[in-house]
């Protein structure tokens, strides 16, 4: 069965050409020493800041953080730290990147359904804002505060429990969701009311209803519902305790073609439908979001290998799969990607589409990026471009078959068309895959980026 693919909007796609043939040229790419690479348009990531900065009132208190998991190299993080963006974390290694990437702990946010105590310890001694994700995790920030009064803003998250969108697994805000404290859950909301009333250090409410298939109006009724508590909790105390609403991310991305849609406009909209009380300045707000910063300002690109047939159906060998595209290979449904077809020049290939699938270097049967693709035929030494990848994909890597950490390169092209390249992560060496167990631990060596 052949998958259709759009058309390309032409700008976007003179784009990609000109910087795979720059790529290309400088040898980024190449057939022996450069199979494959990730490339991020850093003047894309500059207007998607902008675009995310223009939606919110100008009247308002925004912090708009990035979600360091969408893409956390610290070259790229301390690129959006000089956009005037924070960091939001959930993980050590994410919490360290970030420090390295130079952002104010002030202005940096702790997630994670499992902080340590040790994480819980350096956040709060830092001034990190820490949202509690359980009964359990306040506990031990009871402990940790003690009797004083913390740098760190700290709020709870809570599940509003509005259902899902049409991934599941992309999904926060169900009946049984690991994430927060489950607001519909009987007893809940009235013990966490008495959770504020005991800590005055207690002042913000975080939400997050899902990501990638949650359509708008889904996103702005959870946020709504955090709103709808923190105004309870305010008037049952009889003062203004929640100062804060983190609205979390999510906003869907669309992968179909090079539109941007929905926008972050749209989304403010939607918030201003459900929720007109976010607008009037009584709370501050903050803002995750990562994959929608993004996606759509970055493609990976992997030379084709070999092609053949196989019973009647044309496969096309290439060293982009698993290790880059992970969800796709694994849900390729719920994140179809859009494939297109290049000279080993980086030009792109025209001709009659013919159905292949495109296949990666794994060694399992799945590992497939496309099923029957209509793309140009594909021959050994093509290129081809995963589109839309700026967000996970390549600085997510899955290390199968010990596949190595491909290199990501930024990119700015000026008026004139002069494409400029900057490292963000060099391409990993196979005998960096050979490090001893016994060897020099982290603290010693520096951890390779």
């Amino acid at each position: 069965m052949t998958t259709p693919q759009r058309s390309a909007d032409p700008a976007a796609a003179a784009r990609r050409e000109l910087v795979l043939r720059e790529a290309v040229r400088r040898r980024l790419l190449d057939p022996e020493d450069a199979l494959l690479a990730a490339f991020v348009d850093l003047d894309g990531v500059a207007a998607s800041v902008a675009a995310l900065r223009a939606a919110f009132p100008s009247s308002l208190d925004v912090l708009h953080t990035f979600a360091a998991k969408a893409n956390c190299l610290v070259p790229l993080l301390s690129r959006l730290r000089e956009l005037g963006m924070g960091c939001e974390v959930a993980s050590p290694g994410e919490f360290a990147q970030a420090l390295a990437a130079g952002f104010d702990p002030a202005r940096t946010v702790l997630d994670s359904p499992a902080k340590t105590r040790r994480e819980l310890t350096a956040a709060l001694d830092l001034g990190v804002a820490v949202n509690v994700d359980n009964w359990q995790e306040l506990e031990r920030i009871d402990v940790l505060v003690g009797t004083g009064t913390p740098r760190s803003r700290i709020g709870v998250r809570v599940n509003p429990q509005i259902g899902g969108g049409s991934i599941g697994a992309m999904s926060t805000a169900t009946a049984t969701s690991k994430f927060g404290i489950a607001l519909a859950d009987e007893g809940n909301a009235e013990r966490l009311v008495e959770a504020f009333r005991e800590r005055p250090w207690l002042t913000w409410i975080h939400v997050h209803v899902g990501s990638q298939g949650c359509p708008l109006d889904l996103l702005a009724a959870g946020v709504a519902q955090a709103v709808a508590f923190a105004e309870r909790v305010n008037e049952e105390l009889g003062r203004r305790q929640v100062v804060g609403i983190d609205l979390g991310g999510g906003l869907p991305v669309n992968f179909a073609d090079d539109t941007t849609a929905p926008t972050f406009a749209e989304y403010v909209e939607r918030l201003r439908e459900h929720t007109p009380e976010l607008f009037g300045g009584r709370y501050r707000l903050a803002t995750e979001f990562g994959r929608s910063l993004l996606a759509k300002n970055g493609f990976t690109a992997a030379y084709v290998e070999y092609t053949k047939t196989a019973g009647g159906r044309r496969i096309a060998v290439t060293h982009a799969g698993a290790q880059v595209a992970t969800r796709t290979v694994f849900m390729p449904r719920a994140w179809p990607l859009r494939i297109t077809a290049h000279h080993p020049s980086g030009a792109a290939k025209d001709g009659a589409p013919v159905p292949q699938d495109v296949a990666g270097p794994c060694c399992f049967a799945g590992d497939l990026v496309a099923t029957g693709r209509a793309l140009p035929l594909l021959e050994p030494g093509d290129l081809v471009a995963l589109l839309d990848t700026g967000a996970y994909y390549a600085t997510t890597h899955f290390q199968y078959n010990s596949l190595p950490e491909p290199a990501v390169h930024g990119f700015t092209v000026d008026p004139a068309g002069a494409v400029r390249f900057e490292p963000l992560r060099r391409a990993q060496r196979v005998d960096e895959l050979l490090r001893p167990v016994d060897g020099p631990s982290t603290e010693e060596t520096p951890p390779h980026r």
